[in-house]
């Protein structure tokens, strides 16, 4: 399955003050669905419904819907580059919309003091699926999995729209085993090397390595 990231323009970053003590928020639209966003993609409200309770009970009641600061290359969530937690998500209309407390962590309070200092942020969902080709766009399947309903992004340009496109272009499996995503050349070659003999490790590793770089650059 690919790794999706989907950029939404129309959040707010709030900051509230209570006895002199500032808190941050993220809120506004989260998920856009039903028609094509800038990455020529379409999510159907019905199955994101679906995808979006089960985040719900999954994460958000659980307090554990962490989002953090700039995308990763992995649909997994980095508790140690974690900005902010995920309070809320509902529907509206077709769209969803959601809240966030910026957290009291590293990149938390580089989120804080980006917007103390006039700062202009984006938020981004990232998860994995599949895509059909439909009318010119691309619909998104109902075996997407969100990864989280929102990370904190700068507004894409230059190379982060580039690096977003190397990560989205892999393909992601998941290892039920240890419980994980996994690209799946990687995941492919772990395979191989298992099943070779150990004349044959250092000859065929080479040959591996050569085809990851070559899928990667």
């Amino acid at each position: 399955m690919k790794l999706l990231i989907e950029t939404v323009e129309n959040t707010n970053f709030l900051i509230e003050e209570v006895e002199g003590k500032k808190s941050y928020f993220i809120e506004g639209v989260f998920i856009q669905t039903e028609k094509p966003n800038k990455n020529n993609r379409v999510y159907k409200f019905d199955h994101m419904k679906r995808v979006v309770d089960n985040y719900r009970r999954d994460y958000i009641d659980q307090n554990m819907a962490w989002g953090e600061l700039n995308h990763p290359d992995k649909p997994t969530i980095n508790l140690d580059r974690v900005s902010h937690l995920i309070t809320k998500l509902d529907p509206d209309g077709t769209n969803f919309v959601g809240k966030a407390k910026i957290v009291d962590t590293p990149t938390g309070n580089i989120v804080k003091g980006l917007l103390d200092g006039g700062g202009k942020l984006g938020v981004s969902t990232r998860g994995v699926g599949s895509l059909k080709p439909h009318g010119g766009y691309h619909i998104v399947q109902e075996d997407f999995q969100l990864a989280t309903a929102g990370d904190i992004v700068a507004n894409p340009s230059g190379m982060n729209c580039f690096v977003n496109a190397l990560a989205e272009n892999a393909e992601w499996i998941y290892d039920a085993v240890k419980g994980e995503w996994k690209k799946e050349i990687v995941y492919e070659a772990h395979k191989k090397v298992r099943l070779l003999s150990k004349s044959k490790i250092e000859e065929k590793s080479l040959e591996i390595f050569t085809k990851i770089m070559n899928e990667i650059t």
